[in-house]
């Protein structure tokens, strides 16, 4: 049997058959898609999701080092992690903030917020102006309700009943025989503003990645520092930045001063750093002076100078074995730990004759020697006796051919640098060191200080700042504020008498302030002796549940105070 032949008897009736030719549903299509695709992003849910991949994707920024903050600790991991490193530097798990997936999950989160936020702003304005919504038609089915019964007339009690709305700073609107009563959009807005104000915080967090930097500098006291990119030890500029916006500005280290316990059990505590500098704003200013101190930064040119971190620069001079002074400065030494400062650098002298000079250097602040005398130690922090111990190296230092080195680092020891024979030597100040065979000589002449200051320029920081107050200010208003409404019924009853009803309606639990409301309606009449069960005693009493007031709900309660006494 073909496939286009039928069994007889066995084929659906003629109504319930598909027409041949009737046409496949067609897909929704590349713009629908698209729409499918836009409601998904903007949906709080998904709002949220990128949040949190937000958060997870800053992790590895806090577990490995930053070449943005810590460029040398980069490369010592990888020398570490030889096999995991290289595969974690393919993830930009070294740059996590700058990485091109993080930047996508940024860039998503703000459309997904934008898109949600803004279009409910702009319906949450919309209901704001709009009208109270209209009376239920039973308001005895609402969450709080009352109903009495008056000699006044239904128009000057819904009159009435206005009055008090207004009081109590109700948006009112009167229509159809009722009062339609509404205020706590508070809230709403609160919330709103919390939405708005964490994508403003985005927004000035992305505008300080782009147009700000980051630079840290060393300066040894006496030493100036000009506002320029070739005199930064490290600088990370934001992704649009120019070299051109550079304010003009200059620092000069005069003095640092360090403050130490001297007794007790913590002995060798720091106590205060010091940095006192001058400081121009523009190379034809007159300098002004600044004490810089941790946490108070200095504010010129549009950045904030922070002090980071001090330590001792040895001042040297080295004359090479034809008698010239080849070298003479102060030499940055890093410190080997922080609690006593004793320190290593070293001092490459190419410019000496006939062989290059070299010399590593260990310098104690306050030496002493261990109880066995066979070593040198530093028993205090602060410079009381800097001893230094000097290693002698001659040969090439490998600057002639331009390869950048560090400049806490000998390169080509044993191979185009080598050790001076007899050639260590422990200094005070003042001391020369005699080198062997003539090659030269090195003189320790004192120890100044340097202090590490770091350049931050960020323009979303002030805007960031006012975000994030907003952003407190929505959550606690969208936490304290509810919105309520409140409707007021009057129309004529049996007996000529005027039948007012009261309905309430409340975001979460009912408050107290309902009850106010029927209290300055009913008046003081409805409370004295005769009024009847429909008239305020127990037969129709207003629903309470029990439940407390809201912070700031029941401010204007005179009327309802007026009616008691």
């Amino acid at each position: 049997m073909s496939d286009t032949e039928i069994e007889q008897g066995t084929a659906p009736p003629e109504a319930r058959q598909a027409a041949q030719d009737a046409p496949r549903p067609k897909g929704i299509g590349p713009l629908g898609w698209l729409r499918w695709a836009w409601r998904q992003l903007t949906t709080m849910r998904t709002a949220l999701i990128l949040l949190f991949l937000v958060a997870l994707g800053s992790v590895p920024g806090s577990v490995f080092p930053q070449r943005g903050q810590a460029p040398e600790d980069v490369v010592a991991y990888l020398e570490e992690h030889k096999t995991v490193g290289p595969w974690l530097d393919r993830l930009s798990m070294f740059d996590v903030f700058a990485a091109p997936w993080f930047a996508a999950i940024y860039i998503l989160l703000f459309v997904s917020l934008a898109g949600c936020v803004i279009p409910r702003a702009a319906k949450h304005y919309r209901s704001m102006r709009a009208r109270p919504p209209a009376a239920p038609r039973n308001l005895k089915r609402l969450p709080q309700s009352a109903s009495f019964e008056t000699d006044a007339p239904a128009e000057d009690v819904l009159e009435d009943a206005r009055k008090a709305l207004r009081g109590k700073r109700f948006r009112v609107d009167v229509s159809g025989g009722a009062v339609a009563a509404e205020k706590g959009y508070l809230g709403e807005t609160g919330n709103l503003v919390f939405h708005l104000a964490l994508l403003a915080l985005l927004f000035a967090l992305g505008l300080g990645n782009m147009f700000g930097y980051r630079g840290n500098i060393l300066l040894t006291e006496g030493d100036t520092f000009a506002n320029s990119l070739s005199l930064y030890d490290q600088f990370e500029p934001g992704r649009v930045f120019s070299g051109d916006d550079l304010p003009p500005f200059t620092v000069r280290l005069e003095d640092f001063q360090a403050e130490y316990e001297t007794e007790g059990a913590n002995r060798g505590q720091a106590t205060d750093f010091t940095a006192k500098v001058h400081y121009r704003e523009d190379p034809e200013d007159a300098e002004k002076p600044y004490d810089l101190k941790v946490n108070h930064p200095l504010m010129v040119g549009g950045a904030k100078v922070y002090l980071l971190n001090h330590g001792y620069s040895p001042v040297f001079s080295v004359k090479d074995a034809n008698g010239n002074v080849a070298f003479e400065d102060a030499v940055p030494f890093l410190p080997m730990e922080t609690r006593n400062y004793t320190s290593e650098g070293v001092i490459k002298v190419p410019d000496a004759q006939p062989e290059q000079l070299a010399f590593y250097a260990i310098m104690w602040p306050t030496a002493v020697t261990t109880e066995d005398g066979k070593q040198i130690v530093s028993a205090f922090p602060g410079p009381l006796r800097p001893v230094v111990t000097i290693s002698s190296f001659k040969g090439d230092v490998g600057l002639d051919d331009g390869t950048p080195q560090s400049v806490y680092k000998l390169e080509g020891l044993g191979k185009t640098l080598q050790m001076v024979k007899d050639g260590q030597k422990i200094m005070e100040p003042g001391d020369t060191f005699e080198l062997p065979d003539g090659a030269g000589s090195v003189k320790f002449e004192g120890v100044r200080e340097w202090a590490s200051l770091s350049v931050n320029r960020d323009p979303g920081r002030v805007p960031a700042l006012v975000a994030a107050i907003l952003a407190v200010a929505g959550v606690v208003a969208s936490f304290m504020v509810r919105r309520r409404r409140v409707w007021v019924r009057a129309a004529a009853g049996k007996g000529g008498r005027t039948v007012v009803e009261v309905g309430g309606l409340t975001l979460g639990s009912p408050t107290a302030e309902f009850d106010d409301i029927v209290a300055a309606l009913r008046g003081p009449e409805q409370d004295g002796p005769g009024a009847g069960p429909d008239e305020g005693g127990s037969g129709a009493e207003p629903v309470d549940d029990g439940q407390g007031d809201e912070p700031g709900a029941g401010r204007d309660t005179g009327a309802a105070d007026e009616s008691k006494e």
